[in-house]
């Protein structure tokens, strides 16, 4: 078994457990990976072991792929339900971010307009104001926080330069509510240490962050492909059905992905 690596800038249609049909916008380099983290269970791998050789699609190439891909399924099928910024690694982090998206919710206007555009970001470049106007423009503003717990984000998230869990639990309040959280709860070990976040160590805290937060709604999932780390293991039903309870208990929408 192995990890994947995503064409770019356009890959899919694929179907997402969260978000239905969903086509690929990918901002990295199709050859590797580039992200503001690290994750253990990222499904591209560790970032030291996918440095890419090529560069990152311009602005003018992810619009031409993505009108010509547009066009296509307009006259094929099957329609898009999203449009979603993924791949291979952070899309807020591409130099071009703030046009790409102004193209893209152009494009899904023109051709596919009951179709959303989601972004899936780990948050590490909410600060930005441009990324910040751009993300206020799309559909779904999906944001990792997968713990308060900064030991925990330095073992499992690893980010891969300054990272303040507070700043970032303030960066997405300023959202003022045109947020989607989501986290990844899992079970067992990283390099001998435990890396389960299903208990009240963790959630508890998680659901304070959530509260003063307020999102219009939270993703809870777990492991459910390739991980570099062999050793990590998908939460229970019964634990992301207890978490999502508990979301839901402070008002917030919540839905869980096994």
């Amino acid at each position: 078994m192995s990890t994947v690596i995503y064409p770019a800038p356009i890959f899919g249609p694929i179907h997402s457990r969260r978000l239905g049909i969903s086509l690929g916008i990918n901002l990295m380099p199709a050859d590797g990976k580039v992200c503001t983290f690290d994750c253990i269970y990222c499904e591209c791998g560790f970032n030291a072991d996918r440095r890419p050789t090529l560069p990152r699609p311009t602005r003018g190439e992810v619009a031409a792929a993505l009108e010509a891909r547009l066009k296509e399924m307009a006259a094929h099928g099957p329609r898009p339900d999203v449009l979603t910024f993924a791949g291979n690694g952070e899309p807020t982090g591409h130099p071009q971010f703030a046009g790409i998206i102004g193209d893209t919710v152009a494009l899904r206007d023109r051709y596919c307009p009951t179709a959303k555009v989601s972004v899936l970001s780990n948050a590490t470049c909410i600060a930005r104001p441009e990324v910040r106007e751009a993300l206020m423009r799309v559909d779904n503003n999906i944001q990792k926080l997968d713990t308060v717990n900064p030991h925990y984000i330095n073992k499992v998230n690893r980010p891969a330069g300054r990272y303040s869990v507070e700043e970032t639990v303030e960066g997405l309040k300023a959202f003022g509510g045109h947020v989607i959280i989501q986290t990844m709860f899992m079970r067992g070990k990283a390099w001998g240490e435990d890396v389960c976040n299903t208990t009240d160590e963790y959630v508890t805290p998680w659901l304070e962050a959530l509260r003063d937060i307020a999102p219009r709604g939270v993703m809870v999932y777990t492991v459910d492909r390739e991980t570099p780390d062999r050793e990590l293991a998908k939460a229970t039903h019964e634990e992301l059905d207890s978490i999502r309870s508990r979301v839901e208990a402070l008002g917030i929408p919540c839905t869980a992905s096994y």
